[in-house]
Parts: structure tokens; sequence; C-alpha cells
């Protein structure tokens, strides 16, 4: 089986060529080449255009697909795979997406031709789960309000929550998204002592201790913390409404390490601007990188990450096996 595989800053040959050396059948013909870039912020820079304007709006070197003509599976994370390799790939069987979405891939040119796009998902569950809960202690317990105000040489407390700096244990945890990012949230915070209620349209059980419930405003006003975990789409924009900020308690805290569509930004600022939920920490936004002009970063109430959650050197260095195994059950038919 040939295949081309597209490495990157994040995900380099090594880790490819490791992540698929236990499949023969596929690493015997295995070519990797590198889409380079001269720092990880123009890799990030590509990969945010990509996002927002699809395969099409990046252009990448012609020497990354030269020769796909004859390949069967083409491997990638964030190098885009437009329509016009789509169709030169005659013999294509699949894309492989070493990420949980396939927003750089054509998918509909690659329908048209039978081509399978196979993404891997939870490949960063880990990850983003660990910063979720770094996200609830940093903003709940003022961690880098208090590391920021030392460094300039002020021991001030005056923190938003000073009166009722909260704990975990004991509290209701309101997960919005229990698959697998979410699942391992309701684990760690359960483990502090939290109960967890959960949202999920598509979920049909869930572990011992945790409440599914089917009404998303029911989560927001009985929870003391939401975090948010759905996987973005038309149907789940802006999912945490105005009206689902309204119905939480004033005490509450919003997380969020998902995509940033899946929150009113606007209803969002407007809520931790009149104080009518407690404080929020938020990884992603609407405008990448985050503008000054955002109204975030005059806030004191609110914890902000620059897109953070999902990257590590484990992830990242996983999820080649991941793919590599998904592409073996799905061409084979299992």
């Amino acid at each position: 089986m040939k295949i081309l595989a597209i490495a990157d800053g994040f995900i380099p040959a090594d880790y490819i060529l490791e992540g698929f050396k236990g499949h023969p059948e596929m690493s015997d013909e295995l070519e990797v080449r590198t889409w380079v870039h001269e720092s990880i912020e123009a890799l990030q820079a590509d990969n945010l255009a990509v996002e927002h304007g699809g395969p099409e709006s990046v252009e990448v070197p012609a020497e990354l697909f030269e020769g796909v003509e004859d390949v069967e599976v083409i491997v990638t994370q964030f190098c885009p795979v437009p329509r016009s390799i789509l169709e030169r790939a005659v013999r294509l069987r699949a894309v492989g997406v070493m990420r949980g979405g396939a927003e750089n891939v054509d998918v509909d040119a690659a329908a048209e031709r039978g081509v399978k796009v196979l993404n891997t998902p939870g490949r960063n569950a880990e990850a983003v789960a660990e910063f979720t809960l770094g996200l609830m202690l940093t903003e709940m317990r003022n961690i880098s309000r208090s590391e920021a105000r030392l460094r300039k040489g002020s021991w001030d407390r005056d923190f938003p929550d000073a009166a009722a700096i909260p704990e975990i244990e004991g509290k209701t945890v309101g997960v919005i998204g229990y698959g697998q990012i979410g699942r391992r949230v309701s684990r760690f915070v359960r483990a502090m002592g939290a109960s967890v209620l959960a949202y999920d349209p598509w979920a049909t059980e869930v572990e011992d201790g945790v409440e599914l419930l089917g009404d998303l405003l029911d989560l927001a006003s009985r929870s003391d913390i939401v975090t948010i975990h759905a996987r973005l789409t038309a149907e789940t924009h802006h999912l945490v409404s105005k009206e689902v900020l309204a119905a939480m308690r004033p005490g509450a805290f919003l997380i969020n390490s998902a995509r940033s569509g899946l929150v009113d930004e606007q209803a969002l600022l407007e809520a931790l601007r009149s104080r009518s939920i407690m404080g929020a920490a938020i990884d992603t936004f609407d405008h990448e990188p985050l503008p000054l002009d955002s109204g975030f970063q005059d806030l004191e109430n609110v914890t902000i990450t620059g897109h953070l959650a999902g990257s590590t050197v484990d992830a990242f260095k996983k999820t080649p096996s991941l793919l590599a195994d998904r592409i073996v059950r799905e061409l084979a038919g299992r």
C-alpha cells in the first residue's frame, strides 16, 4: 500500500515512521515529506487560515504532492488536501487526518470519488482533559492572577471571588459533551469529590455517578462549574447562548477548552462584565491570535490562554499510531 505522509512542526517525520512501524503492510511503502515553516507560529497561522477558509485557502509547495497519482493513502495533520490534489490522486483510497477534525480536507471532493476521510478522534483527549482541570483551578483559585501581580511586586489579594473562593470538592460540575474528553474530565472532578451532570443528545449511557440530563438549561442552572467538550457543528454553534449563560448561577464558572464557536462570545463578555457569573477560563476565541481590543484582556474575572489545550508532545507522538490502526481497520473492512 503506497502511502504519502505529510509531517509538520508538531508531528515530525520520526513520529510518523515510529507510529506506522507496527503495520509492515503500510510502513514498507510509506514516504514522509515535511511541510516546512519558519516557525511554529507560522504553522499555526496557516492552520487557522485553513480552519476558517477551507483547504483551498493556503497554497502548499507543489513538491509535497509530487507523484500523488500513484498514492493510495494520504496522511496529514495540518497540511491541506484540496480538490485539486484529490482530482490528481486517481488511485487514492483514503485520506488519514492526524487530528479530531478534517477541516483541511475537501471532504465533498473525497466523497465524490469514494475516498474515505479518516480522522483520529480522541488523539489528544488526555491532554485536553488535564488542561481543562488546570483551567478550572487557575480561575477559581486565582493562580495566574496572583502570579501576575507578584511579578509586579504586588501582594494584593483583592480577587473577583476573594470573599468566596471555592473548592472543587462538594461542587456540581456540568459537562457539555460526554465524549472521550468529557468522560475524562468527569472522572477527574469526581475523584476530587464533585458531582457531575452531563448533557449530550448523542450519549446513551454514562458512568456510575454521572447524571445525564436532556435539558441544557437545567444543567446550567444546577452547576457550579460548566465545562464544554462538544464538537462544533452547524447545530452546536453558540450552544452556550445568552439564554444558557443567564441560567447559570451567580457564583458559577464557565470553562471552554473546546471550539470558540460553541459559545456566544459577546454574550459571555456581557455576563463577565455584569458579574452575572463569577468567572470563566477560555482557551479558544472567535479571532485568533486574540486581538488586544477583544474585551477579554480588560476583565479581571477571566483566565485566557492561547489555544493550548491539546498541544502536548505525548498527544503528538501517539497520534500516528492511532491513525495507522484506524486505516488498517477501515481499509480491511473490519
